[in-house]
Formats: C-alpha cells, sequence, structure tokens
C-alpha cells in the first residue's frame, strides 16, 4: 500500500493506492477497518472495502441480523465483491457532497469505476417506512480502455448461521430465501450458481459501457426486483440529488468545512429516519485491542451523547434532524419512566440481552462476537444531565414542551435530588461494579443547572429553588472530594487519584469557568498521563478495574473534547493544532472509528458517531468563541440562526 496527501483549497483529501494483494488460500484475510467506506439509506448501512466488496450489511434495520458479515468472520461471513480479474490500483472517493461512494481501480488494460450507494427513499417510500424493503445499487463504467471484472456474491444470512440455496430467477436473477425474507440479485450480466449458496460473473466492459448489479430485500415471496437500465440510472440521479440537497443545509462555513460537511452526512447515514435516533455505529464487536475481548455491539442508541449530538446537529443547520433526534429522547426515555436506561434501540426499545456467536472467528479473531448489549441495565449518573441538556438546546431553539413532557422533565430532575449520592457505573460502562464517578455527579449537577434555568426561561414548572440547593451541595462536595490537590486535577473517582478523560465535560457544561487553574491543572495532567501526541486513552487499563482483561486504543472522542477545552481555555492556538493532527486521523474517505492506535490504525466500531460529533463541536468551538452550555444568552442563539421563543407552560 503506498499514499500520497492531496491539498484541494481550504480542505483536504488523502488519496491512497491500494495494490490488490491476493490472499493466500485458506487464509483470514482482513482489510484494516480504514480501508472500509459506509452507504447507507439512513435505515440501514453496508460497509464497503477498498477491494470493491461489500463486507457488512444488515438488513432491514441498523441492528437486523447480518446478511454479509465477512468483516467478522473472513471466511464463513459472506460478501459481495466486485472489482477487476487482475491486478488493480485503488483510489476511491464520495461524489462531491454525498454518500454515493465511487472507487476507481486502475489496471495495466484500462479504468472503471465502481458506484455504490443506497437508494434515497421516494415520498411514497417514506409513506411506507416500516415495510422492510431495501435496495442497493451497484454501477460499473469502463471510462478508459477495456477491463475483465470478475464479482462474487455469498449471501449469508443471520449473521452466517444459515446458508439458504440460490435459486434461479429467469437469466438475469437470483434468489435466497430464509423463511419470509428474501434477497433477490439481478445483473445485466450472466450469473452463475458455484455449489450451493455462491454465485459469480466473470465478464470484459470496454470504454464507455456500464453493468449494474442490483440486490432487493423484501419480506414476502417474490422480493421486488431491483431495477436496472435506465432505471437504474434515474435512482442514481435522484439519490445524488438528494444528498446535494441535504448538504446544502450546513450552515458551518469555517476553514473546515469539507471535514464538517463529512461528519454531518456520517450522523445522518447513522440515523433511523423513521424514529429520529441515531445509532453509535453501524457495526458490532469491532475490537478495541485487537485479539482483545473489548467488543461490543454499536448498533444502537446511547443516552450520554444526547445534549451534544443536538448541539453539533443545531449549530451545523440541521434543525430538522436535531428536533426529531430529541422527540425520540422524548418518547424512548418516558417509556422506563422513572428509570433511565443508557442505550436503546432505534424504536425506544429498553431489552437489548447480549448473547455471543461462538460460530464467528471475529475481527482478526478478536473474540468474543456479542450482539445486544448487557451495559443497558447499568445506572449511569450522566445521563440525566445529557437529557435534560438536550432538552434544553430544544427549547433553545424555539421548539415548545407539551404538558406530558414538562411533568416527565421535571420528575428527572427530582430523580436526581433523590439519586446523586449514589454510586454509578460510569460514562465508560465499566464492569466492575459502581462508584462514585466525579464525571457522573458534575453531569447530575449539570442537569440540575439546566432545570433551574428552564424554569427561569419559562419552559418548565418544578421547585428551583431547591434544585439550587441541591446543586451547590453537588458542587461543593466534587470539588472536595473529586479534586486531588497533589495532582492538581479532578480525577476519575471521589477521594481517588486515578485520572480520567471524562471530567474534560467540566469546562463544556460551565462547571467552573474553562480558563480555571483547576481545570488548567486536569488538562495538563491528562496530556502527561493519558496522552501520546495527539491521542488520549480514556484512562489507564493497568490502573483501572474495569472488569475487562486487556488494554485498548486511544479514544478518540476524548482528544476532540480536549480541543474543547483548549479553546474554552481561549487556549485557541493549541487547540487548533490539536484539532489538525486529528483531522489526519481520517481515512481516505473522511470516516473515523471509536479508537485509534499511536501508529494511526483505526480500532472499534466504525465509523463512529461520537467522534464525528465530537469533530463538529470542535470545529464550531474553533470557528467562533463558544461558552459552555447554559451560559449562552437566547439573544446569541437567534444570532446563531436558532430562533428562540418562550414555551406556553402547561400546554
Amino acid at each position: 500500500m503506498c499514499g500520497c496527501q492531496q491539498r484541494l483549497g481550504n480542505g483536504w483529501r488523502q488519496e491512497r493506492l491500494w495494490q490488490r494483494q491476493r490472499p493466500v488460500p485458506g487464509s483470514a484475510a482482513y482489510r484494516p477497518i480504514s480501508d472500509y467506506a459506509l452507504i447507507g439509506d439512513s435505515r440501514s448501512a453496508a460497509l464497503v472495502s477498498r477491494e470493491g466488496s461489500i463486507d457488512w450489511l444488515c438488513w432491514p434495520r441498523f441492528d437486523s441480523r447480518s446478511v454479509f458479515a465477512r468483516l467478522l468472520d473472513a471466511n464463513r461471513g459472506g460478501f459481495f465483491a466486485i472489482h477487476p480479474a487482475g491486478a488493480f490500483e485503488a483510489t476511491r472517493r464520495y461524489v462531491d457532497a454525498t454518500n454515493v461512494l465511487e472507487t476507481t481501480f486502475t489496471t495495466p488494460t484500462g479504468t472503471v469505476r465502481l458506484l455504490d450507494l443506497m437508494p434515497a427513499m421516494t415520498e411514497d417510500d417514506k409513506r411506507r417506512v416500516l415495510l422492510p424493503f431495501r435496495q442497493l445499487l451497484r454501477r460499473v463504467e469502463c471510462v478508459e480502455g477495456e477491463v475483465a471484472m470478475e464479482a462474487e456474491y455469498q449471501p449469508r444470512p443471520d449473521y452466517a448461521r444459515k446458508h439458504p440455496p440460490l435459486r434461479s430467477r429467469g437469466n438475469d436473477a437470483l434468489s435466497c430465501v430464509d423463511g419470509p425474507e428474501v434477497w433477490t440479485l439481478r445483473a445485466d450480466v450472466p450469473l452463475q450458481i458455484s455449489g450451493r449458496s455462491t454465485a459469480q460473473a466473470s465478464f470484459t466492459i470496454p470504454r464507455g459501457e456500464k453493468r449494474y448489479f442490483a440486490l432487493a430485500y423484501e419480506t414476502h415471496a417474490p422480493a421486488v426486483y431491483a431495477r436496472l437500465g435506465d432505471a437504474a440510472e434515474d435512482e442514481i440521479e435522484r439519490t445524488i440529488a438528494f444528498w446535494k440537497t441535504w448538504s446544502s443545509q450546513l450552515s458551518y462555513d469555517g476553514p473546515y468545512r469539507e471535514q464538517v460537511l463529512r461528519s454531518a452526512l456520517v450522523l445522518k447515514l447513522l440515523t433511523y429516519a423513521p424514529s429520529g435516533a441515531i445509532v453509535a455505529a453501524p457495526t458490532t464487536s469491532l475490537p478495541e485491542g485487537i485479539g482483545g475481548v473489548r467488543n461490543w455491539d454499536y448498533r444502537y442508541c446511547w443516552l450520554r451523547d444526547a445534549s451534544f449530538t443536538v448541539r453539533a446537529l443545531y449549530d451545523c443547520g440541521f434543525e430538522q434532524e436535531g428536533n426529531a433526534f430529541v422527540e425520540w429522547l422524548i418518547y424512548a426515555t418516558r417509556l422506563t419512566q422513572p428509570r433511565l436506561q443508557i442505550l436503546y434501540d432505534v424504536f425506544g426499545e429498553s431489552r437489548l440481552p447480549e448473547s455471543t456467536l461462538d460460530h464467528l472467528d471475529g475481527y482478526r479473531g478478536s473474540r468474543p462476537v456479542r450482539i445486544g448489549n448487557q451495559a443497558h441495565d447499568q445506572f449511569q449518573l450522566d445521563v440525566y444531565g445529557e437529557v435534560l441538556g438536550a432538552i434544553e438546546e430544544y427549547t433553545d431553539r424555539g421548539q415548545e414542551l407539551y404538558r406530558d413532557t414538562q411533568r416527565v422533565t421535571s420528575r428527572l430532575a427530582e430523580i436526581i435530588v433523590e439519586r446523586w449520592q449514589e454510586p454509578d457505573n460510569g460514562i465508560w460502562e465499566k464492569r466492575s461494579g459502581r462508584r462514585h464517578h466525579v464525571h457522573g455527579k458534575i453531569m447530575v449537577w449539570a442537569a440540575l443547572d439546566t432545570a433551574e434555568r428552564l424554569v427561569r426561561k419559562g419552559h418548565l414548572r418544578g421547585d428551583a429553588a431547591k434544585w439550587k440547593r441541591v446543586k451547590d451541595e453537588i458542587k461543593r462536595e466534587v470539588l472536595d472530594r473529586g479534586f486531588n490537590a497533589k495532582l492538581g486535577a479532578f480525577v476519575s473517582e471521589y477521594d481517588g487519584h486515578e485520572l480520567d478523560a471524562s471530567v474534560l465535560y467540566a469546562s463544556r457544561v460551565g462547571f467552573l469557568d474553562g480558563d480555571d487553574p483547576r481545570l488548567g491543572g486536569t488538562i495538563a495532567a491528562i496530556r502527561e498521563q493519558l496522552g501520546r501526541d495527539d491521542l488520549i486513552y480514556r484512562y489507564r487499563t493497568d490502573e483501572t478495574d474495569d472488569g475487562l482483561p486487556g488494554g485498548e486504543g486511544a479514544f478518540l472522542p476524548c482528544s476532540f473534547w480536549l480541543v474543547e477545552a483548549l479553546a474554552i481555555a481561549n487556549r485557541y492556538g493549541e487547540a487548533e493544532a490539536l484539532f489538525r493532527k486529528l483531522l489526519a486521523r481520517a481515512n481516505d474517505v473522511g470516516l473515523l472509528s471509536e479508537e485509534a492506535s499511536p501508529d494511526g490504525a483505526l480500532l472499534g466500531n466504525f465509523p463512529q458517531a461520537l467522534t464525528h460529533i465530537g469533530l463538529l463541536n470542535a470545529a464550531s468551538c474553533l470557528a467562533k468563541p463558544v461558552t459552555p452550555r447554559g451560559r449562552k444568552t437566547e439573544a446569541e442563539h437567534r444570532a446563531g440562526g436558532g430562533a428562540t421563543q418562550p414555551s406556553t407552560p402547561g400546554r
């Protein structure tokens, strides 16, 4: 593999040429996580390798059972690959401001372009969003010379636990049927069934010609055929137009516009449009350390990111998505009142039992492979701060809280009053029991600070005086027991000495002024003990008992939180230098994972919503002075494009 960088105007694009290497027969040929790009339709998503192979796809929802899972088992998982028959080099990009992926294969005999997309939903489709019909289109176009191509299709439904036979459906179609589910592949080249459940195609394409492959999913037999030829071109043009129109809403006009737009497009892909929920990632069990056990299912929606997800969407001009996310949040949390879970599925389901898929090898042998997430049973104080913060962002943009939502919100504040002194599992979902985590205490302080302010603004009814008294008590206790004078820094747990990058939130939520010496000392200690150049680790796994063996990579969102903390402390030069280094860690199409290793390898589930949210918020923070939550005036919100109008209490 070789690479070069090309600077385009104020943005950047990494163009890496990838030389195809044929795997040794029988070997587990896993591609680096950075080798993948994402396509989707805001209902489900697929990962496409630089080699032109779809190695991960769950239909019809993000958290549905997979049909292709080579990402988690190179030999058994299933895939759908299209690429030149011989050696090639590959570059790729997203077409303009879209989520349509274009891969260019250069061979000794010519050049072809592979276009991959999931068609955007039409208005008719939107009216039937709950029906699990999906499409995926792939177009091969020769732009120079003549190229011999090959395709291989291996559907392996239900996480490769099933191998239903492929059946011919005429000259141009194959079907794969598993109970009520049907996958139909159509192509305008001959498809040959090899063995029981694999199909292959070999064809030569001359300059100026195009070939199409279309995969459709339906829960009725026969499946609705995906369209080819002119109809496929119409779908492609319509989908490109859809994404361009959506992208035109971007209000950010700072120096990192290209990266900000790409991150916003990632968040849109990770949004489940029928409900407005945003999943943490489209994947499960990509490891935080190669060969380790820290492999989690991230195809769900976490509350811990809520307020800063909403701020990122609003600040970038995507008001509809911001509103939809808060409305999903209000709906989902109401289902488990008075308890808040830390995660839910895209429709607010709270029961997400965790199990392992022992028949899969895991990415590069990283086992176990998990589906579901046991963390849904944990108690985390910080989610109360996130939920109330998101609701405040919502009201600051002119949205109203109806009577029942006001009651629920006030009840959340009362629960904090009742439970803030309890230990919790902490933001990092440790499996070693409950502790008095400093970050959690800071966030319940922020929750009551927000609730008090919502009453003052007329959006909420409640005992604001009591909430202020408790808020002040929390702050005194955190300053007394959460700050280690010897280290000169806030620490992970009360009366402790271990550091934790999550306490960087203290400046983000206005717990102290950004230039307070105690926050400055915390920044210095975290950079010294948890930092490695631009990377920040969450905590020291060799010192902290989190209930799990082994280590992990650096947590990329923490590095973006550090950018914000530096900017809030008016250390803009340091913040911008750090931000630029972090941008260089994205792959060639601008995607970032959950974690990274110092050598540049991306780790963890991919792409990661929280990382891209961190990028968006850091970019906004650098573009213009941003005060912490709760200190921005309503006039400032209006000036930023969000109308702030008092709600009508009791509506």
